[in-house]
């Protein structure tokens, strides 16, 4: 991985961001797949230092939350049935956006519990700059988070889907049940009820499955270590946030967001992390 020029990397990270599976990188660009491996993981890790380094006293005002469900190495129902150990079965990304920059402020990955909802509400509480709106689905986790991170300096509300419980026909056993009824709740402050809403975040979560071969549908290109998946997720809202302009703003979130005065090529950003 250290002798291969920075341009070269660029290559390999520009796919990764883009979607191309491992393989399919091994195969364009001739790199190895462990070298890409190990590549992605430490700019990764490089990713998860910058955006945390610049992500502070931001502007947003409008907030949405949500969680994006996914595994390592095999699904929870598996992973029980043969009793497997370490840290395999379902893993969960915290994801938050601001619906007017469209900024990734922050990010988490574990399971979903009160102490993840702890930690990723926490660290979201300790970026922005002034009170903000924030928007969740009903998971009861986020409560006692919100109430702890933000106390009372924050304008709170939920929305509530209930979906029917048709039995899909066995071509369509994917497709999301149908949404039947939709309630926004106040559950903290005063919130505006005609901004509650979690569209923003959930349009979010289907870039990510889009660019993030992990997170695909129906893959297999799980990931085996939670290392790996982490580093992964870094790196996409990395490249969302600093490089690909968002067709909405016409710019990329951190400009939007005052965070940076420029677009940066994938270029720029593995210089910055191999510095």
């Amino acid at each position: 991985m250290n002798n291969l020029a920075l341009q070269r990397k660029a290559e390999v990270i520009a796919m990764l961001c883009e979607g191309s599976s491992i393989r399919s990188v091994e195969r364009i660009t001739g790199v190895h797949r462990d070298t890409i491996m190990r590549l992605g993981v430490r700019m990764g890790e490089g990713c998860r230092q910058i955006m945390d380094e610049k992500f502070r006293n931001l502007p947003c005002r409008l907030i949405q939350v949500d969680e994006v469900w996914g595994f390592i190495g095999m699904k929870q129902k598996t992973a029980a049935r043969n009793k497997a150990g370490g840290c395999v079965g379902d893993v969960w990304t915290w994801v938050a956006i601001d619906a007017d920059t469209k900024l990734v402020p922050t990010f988490a990955v574990g399971d979903r519990s009160q102490y993840m909802a702890n930690c990723f509400i926490e660290d979201l509480a300790a970026r922005l700059s002034h009170r903000i709106q924030l928007s969740s689905d009903a998971l009861n986790v986020y409560n006692g988070a919100v109430e702890r991170a933000f106390g009372a300096d924050v304008d709170y509300g939920s929305i509530v889907k209930t979906f029917s419980h048709t039995e899909l026909m066995e071509h369509r056993r994917y497709s999301p049940p149908e949404v039947v009824k939709v309630e926004r709740m106040l559950v903290q402050g005063n919130p505006d009820v005609d901004l509650i809403s979690t569209s923003y975040v959930e349009k979010q979560n289907h870039t990510l499955r889009m660019h993030c071969r992990r997170l695909s549908r129906l893959t297999n290109a799980f990931s085996k270590k939670i290392e790996n998946f982490r580093a992964a997720v870094a790196l996409h809202y990395a490249y969302y946030n600093f490089c690909k302009l968002h067709k909405t703003i016409r710019c990329t979130p951190a400009m939007e967001a005052g965070v940076t005065s420029s677009q940066w090529t994938v270029r720029q950003l593995v210089d910055m992390i191999e510095e």
